[in-house]
């Protein structure tokens, strides 16, 4: 996410001509722009970092069913 940012902050620098940025070809830009979409699309899941991800969001799916659940039975 801090790559498409940076990606993004970048290109609107170069489009506003703000400071260094003004002076750098617009080359550089579309280098970075493949620059990210061959990490999120190859290096991303060469990696297992997609799977990370993943698996982080379903073990804190389980851990707030599960905190639901003793809740409920807790009431009873």
């Amino acid at each position: 996410m801090i790559l498409i940012i940076l990606t993004v902050t970048l290109t609107l620098m170069k489009y506003l001509e703000v400071s260094f940025m003004a002076n750098i070809s617009w080359w550089w830009i579309i280098a970075l722009f493949g620059f990210t979409f061959v990490w999120f699309e190859f290096f991303e899941r060469v990696l297992g970092l997609d799977k990370k991800k993943a698996h982080a969001k379903f073990e804190k799916m389980q851990k707030e069913r599960a905190r639901k659940t003793f809740e409920k039975s807790k009431g009873k």
